[in-house]
């Protein structure tokens, strides 16, 4: 039996969040070719763990060399020796990109590297930072691919950061569809339970500055109708959303439960999905809505426009006013036979574009690729 091979990972944080989501998929995919290393730049941020399948071989990485810092030949030194015990390197996202910078530095008896991008925190959302694009550029030369989900990523890729066509591959996010075509459990959410007739508006969001949630409740608070909000995730700005909605008057109408595994098993309790975020590039959580068979309303940003249903565009707004979000989630709200006529064209465009199988395919595609050794990775 040919031996697993052994990937590195580098996050900046493996808390739970799009690409962290992916990741897990890919290796939950690849079972027991590979075994992997993981590496979060924040040592307590390790939340994607819980969503590993039982039986893949993996562990978190004791004080590996800090991914982040001021450059230095030294940290460079330490992360390319780090990384040459390893069949294969994935980076992610700015906060691993010394990862790719060390194996420039320090060439020698490096793995192939890849890099994938998905997205920018809320320092670079409203603009690129100048001085990290000259360090992409200078720092992608050795990697073997970038990886991105989303159009406008390929576009920031080419144009930006002067990468070659070759090099970039867009592979669009996948998930398991099927799983979404289920009636949930009025009790999938713990502490939540749907109140009659009240509406659910539902978000899934690491909580996190980026993702901007305060201003989803005040978009909800302004709807006339009474109306729930449920918001799925775990991150630093937990009390930020609590004191918005005490703000709000509607502490006992929003709904806090964490971490939840498995989006498939609740988000048909929510009646639309939300999003607030200051940027996206092509979210996860927007394909699982769609596939669930929900209307989207959302913030024109990154390619959500390019993936929901042509009926879903009118709730698609030109820019993150609280007001235009609150009025879109006004009308879907209380019109349940549009939302569903316009979920039931997300759910047929889902299956569509984002099969799960395929975006499977197309990573084990490249990373046995980039290894040289076609097949390893499984069928």
């Amino acid at each position: 039996m040919t031996a697993p091979v052994h990937i590195l990972h580098l996050h900046s944080s493996f808390a739970l969040g799009g690409k962290e989501a992916r990741a897990v998929r890919l290796m939950n995919a690849f079972g027991p070719a590979a075994r992997h290393t993981i590496v979060s730049g924040m040592p307590g941020e390790l939340g994607a763990r819980a969503a590993i399948a039982p039986g893949i071989a993996y562990e978190i990485a004791q004080d590996p060399p800090p991914l982040t810092g001021k450059p230095s030949v030294a940290r460079y030194d330490a992360i390319a020796g780090f990384m040459r015990r390893f069949d294969l390197v994935l980076t992610y996202n700015w906060g691993a990109i010394d990862g790719v910078m060390a194996k420039r530095v320090f060439p020698k008896g490096a793995p192939p590297v890849v890099h994938h991008e998905d997205g920018f925190n809320s320092d670079e959302a409203k603009g690129l930072n100048r001085m990290r694009n000259a360090y992409r550029r200078m720092a992608m030369g050795v990697a073997h691919a970038m990886v991105v989900p989303s159009h406008r990523l390929e576009d920031i890729a080419l144009k930006i950061w002067k990468q070659p066509r070759e090099r970039v591959h867009r592979i669009p996010n996948g998930i398991a569809l099927a799983n979404y075509y289920v009636e949930p459990k009025r009790n999938a959410i713990p502490g939540f339970r749907p109140k009659g007739r009240r509406p659910v508006v539902g978000t899934l969001a690491g909580l996190r500055p980026v993702k901007d949630l305060p201003l989803l409740v005040r978009a909800v608070g302004g709807i006339p109708l009474d109306t729930e909000l449920v918001i799925v995730g775990e991150g630093p700005e937990r009390q930020t959303i609590v004191d918005a909605a005490e703000a709000m008057f509607m502490e006992d109408r929003v709904h806090l439960p964490g971490f939840l595994r498995d989006p498939h098993k609740y988000m048909g309790l929510f009646d639309v999905f939300a999003l607030s975020s200051q940027s996206e590039q092509q979210p996860i959580s927007v394909i699982e809505a769609m596939a669930t068979g929900l209307p989207v309303v959302a913030p024109d940003v990154g390619d959500i426009r390019h993936m929901v249903s042509e009926e879903n565009l009118p709730y698609i707004s030109p820019d993150r006013h609280e007001v235009h979000l609150r009025d879109r989630l006004a009308i879907l709200v209380q019109n349940p036979e549009l939302r569903a006529r316009i979920g039931n064209a997300n759910r047929i465009k889902a299956a569509q574009l984002f099969d799960e199988q395929a975006m499977i395919a197309a990573y084990r595609d490249l990373y046995s690729a980039a290894m040289r050794r076609p097949g390893v990775l499984g069928p």
